[in-house]
This record gives structure tokens, sequence and C-alpha cells, in this order.
């Protein structure tokens, strides 16, 4: 299991959907999958976060299902704080072979989620309290995992996807070695050409 942070617009779900097409895996972004549950739309559209303990019972539920059909999983976004962390921690912390941070200048990221389009994305207000929110549980969150010694990789997300998509390829194959074989050409397929998280 491979969990991939990164501030809104820097890529994740881009990322996650090429990598786990790549290596065979389940891609289970936080996002989609609160947004696919239905009823947190105004939490949403004004750059608040969903309760802590509906997250985890959402993610916990995907992990779960996914286990159960015999997948690894990249996780997108979760944990989003310490709280949830300490979850994961206190749960599964032997299944989770790294973590990866996609790095993109603040300058870029508008750029990308005035092009998304994105409901949660058209205010300027609502996205910097987005960026605040992150690198404030980021900041607790790496030193929880670097503790139970989950390696934690921070990964340049600017330029083609593909160049980007590569690097992280590079570093899953060091994170979890018996996934090497299962890597096709990363240029060899259709990646979705948009920036999600």
């Amino acid at each position: 299991m491979i969990i991939l942070f990164g501030l809104a617009g820097s890529g994740k779900g881009t990322q996650g959907k090429a990598i786990s097409e790549l290596f065979g895996w389940k891609w289970l972004s936080v996002g989609e999958a609160i947004r696919q549950n239905g009823g947190y739309e105004d939490i949403i559209n004004q750059g608040g976060l969903i309760p802590d303990d509906e997250v985890i019972k959402i993610m916990d539920k995907q992990i779960h299902k996914a286990e159960d059909e015999g997948f690894d999983v990249i996780l997108d976004g979760y944990p989003r704080d310490v709280y949830q962390a300490e979850y994961l921690m206190n749960t599964i912390p032997d299944k989770i072979d790294g973590a990866i941070i996609l790095e993109v200048p603040k300058d870029e990221l508008y750029e990308r989620l005035a092009l998304r389009g994105r409901d949660d994305d058209k205010e300027r207000a609502s996205i910097e309290r987005r960026f605040e929110v992150f690198e404030q549980n980021i900041g607790s969150i790496v030193p929880l995992l670097e503790a139970n010694h989950i390696p934690v990789t921070h990964v340049d997300g600017v330029g083609k996807i593909e160049e980007v998509t590569a690097r992280l390829v590079a570093i899953i194959k060091q994170m979890v070695p018996d996934a090497t074989e299962q890597v096709q050409d990363v240029n060899g397929g259709e990646i979705e050409k948009s920036y999600g998280e």
C-alpha cells in the first residue's frame, strides 16, 4: 500500500490513476469517495472538511473491499490529518509500504485549479484555506509515519504528466520491490491529460 499526498491541483488523482493501472492496483481517492458518498457538497464548496470519523468509515470500507478483491492499494490524499493517520497506524501499519508527497509550486497550482474548473476550486479564499490545512496536517502526519518506519519521499510534480509518472514509478519500485515486474512501459498507455487533486 502506498499513500500519495499533495496539495489540491498537484496531480494526485491523475497520478494515482496512472500508477494503479501500471501496477494493477486499486486507486482509492478520499476526495472521490466523499463526493460519491454524497451529502457533503455544501461543506466541500465552502472549503470545509468532512468529520474525521465519517472519512475513516468511508475509507475503511473501501480499503477492506479492495483487499478482499485481492488488490494492492494506492491511497490518494488519505489520511488527511493526524487523527486519521493515527487510526491507520493503529490498524494497518504493516500494510503501508511508503508515502509519497507530490511537490508543485503554489503559483502553478492556482493555474491548474483554474483550468480544472470544479465548484470547490472557484474561490481563492477556499483554495488558500485548503492549502493551509494541508500544510498544517502534513507537518504532523509525516513524523508519525516515520516513527512507524514508513518511508516518506518528496517527488517533483512539475513537468509532463508522463514524466511525473516515471518519477513515481521509480520510487514505488524501491518501496515495493515485488511490484516491479507488474509495471508496464510508462509511455505505452494513455494517461488522462488533466490534473486531479
